[in-house]
């Protein structure tokens, strides 16, 4: 590092080329001769969970052997550049995500690690994300990004209802947060719409009088109404206030600074599904360096999706081929579409980890759950799941070993540890018993 008198303050922004964004950590934010972790600069983790429906081939998946010296699988091949960054967790089981109805409740019970009542409206949450982001993304204009890579609800069930399968994040017990599939408008979403500065800062302007009157409206409203509506309508508020932060946050970033160029907003949602997954890595990363928000869930493909492959020569749809009833073209099949998703994951922890943050790269300061809240897909079963972690928390996480579990473990112990890793005190989480020293 070199030794300046200048100070830049972490709040420090961007502005340029119509579009105003936070600075990454830098070293002149530190002050001459202080150490990064003595300082306010010290890295706050950044955290997302990134979902693959329909299980894996555990064969292909998980190593044979634990330890540092594992050989990797072929499913998380892409993956092996980055060992030193990657820890393996296996043996773990999901009880919550058990029922006779294993689509229409497996992705919303994969970050809640809580077993749904049998009623129609949800109540499973909040999902670990959204723990982490009451805390990592306090000081930032957005709480937490959730995006997709295709649309639809995944599946219904009438014991469960429909709240469960079309995400993976809840804000709280009662409150599932939508899934983004439009690039565009994630984009717009973190860097504002216009195609001018002035556009930009004139739309805010109205988007702050409008939530002016709603929340004022609503309040007015929540004196007439019973118990449960005013629950209801203090969600509402509580959706009013984000959005609000993220308004105040622009302007504050409109207000001062000097300029970082921005890549185009997107068209729209691309025909390549592989052009749509990379847009929407490209959307949580470019949130992280430009300090928009430090925590995000990505719901690659839904529940019960009929996408076909055909860049791999793969014409059978994705959700009847999961159910490969133990045939042996079918599992080659599948495993190459689950090594294809970790491979475009792959290109996501690439990125991060060529981007500087502070004292080391976005990579070096994150902790990325990838996986899934289903094993065997034919089973449909939720024991052993397919886990992984990406990033060293900001040093927190040892990385590079594969780590096995006994019997029944919780997965929830793993969520738990996450929140711990990232310096978030919760006591527990879902169902789980306690954390997992060895990460």
């Amino acid at each position: 590092m070199f030794i300046t008198k200048k100070h830049l303050s972490r709040r420090t922004v961007l502005r340029g080329m119509g579009a105003t964004v936070g600075l990454p950590l830098l070293d002149a934010m530190v002050p001459a001769g202080t150490a990064l972790a003595a300082t306010a600069a010290k890295p706050t983790p950044y955290m997302a969970c990134v979902y693959v429906p329909h299980g894996a081939v555990m064969a292909n998946w998980m190593p044979k052997t634990t330890g540092k010296d594992y050989e990797i699988s072929p499913i998380l091949k892409p993956l092996e550049p980055f060992r030193s960054q990657l820890t393996i967790v296996s043996g773990l089981r999901n009880k919550a995500a058990e029922s006779p109805a294993p689509h229409a409740i497996t992705p919303g019970t994969w970050l809640t690690a809580v077993h749904p009542p049998h009623q129609q409206a949800p109540d499973v949450g909040p999902s670990v994300d959204q723990v982490a982001a009451r805390v990592l993304s306090k000081s930032t204009p957005l709480i937490s990004l959730e995006v997709a890579g295709e649309g639809g609800g995944g599946a219904c069930d009438p014991d469960f209802g429909c709240g469960y399968s079309g995400t993976i994040a809840f804000r709280t017990a009662s409150q599932p947060l939508p899934m983004e599939q439009d690039p565009r408008t994630v984009f717009t979403n973190l860097f504002g719409e216009g195609n001018t500065m002035q556009e930009r800062a004139a739309i805010l302007r109205e988007d702050g009088s409008i939530l002016d009157f709603v929340r004022a409206s609503a309040k007015d409203l929540q004196q007439s109404l019973g118990p449960s509506d005013r629950r209801m309508v203090g969600d509402y508020l509580d959706s009013v206030r984000d959005v609000e932060r993220r308004v105040q946050g622009m302007e504050a970033k409109f207000a001062s600074g000097t300029g970082m160029k921005l890549p185009n907003a997107p068209e729209g949602i691309p025909q390549d599904y592989g052009r749509m997954l990379d847009l929407m890595f490209s959307m949580i990363s470019l949130a992280w360096q430009a300090n928009m928000t430090r925590v995000a869930t990505f719901m690659m493909a839904r529940e019960v999706t009929m996408r076909t492959f055909p860049n791999l020569g793969i014409t059978a749809a994705w959700h009847p081929l999961s159910h490969h009833g133990n045939d042996p073209d079918k599992l080659v099949q599948l495993t190459k579409i689950q090594n294809y998703m970790t491979n475009s994951f792959a290109g996501f922890v690439k990125r991060l980890a060529h981007t500087p943050d502070g004292d080391g790269t976005l990579l070096d300061h994150s902790l990325i759950l990838f996986g899934s809240d289903m094993s065997n897909s034919d089973m449909h079963n939720h024991d052993p799941l397919p886990e992984v972690l990406l990033g060293r928390c900001c040093g927190t996480v040892k990385g590079g070993q594969h780590l096995h579990y006994p019997q029944d473990t919780p997965h929830a112990n793993l969520l738990l540890t996450m929140l711990h890793r990232a310096g978030i005190p919760a006591k527990s989480h879902g169902v789980s018993t306690g954390e997992l020293s060895e990460i």
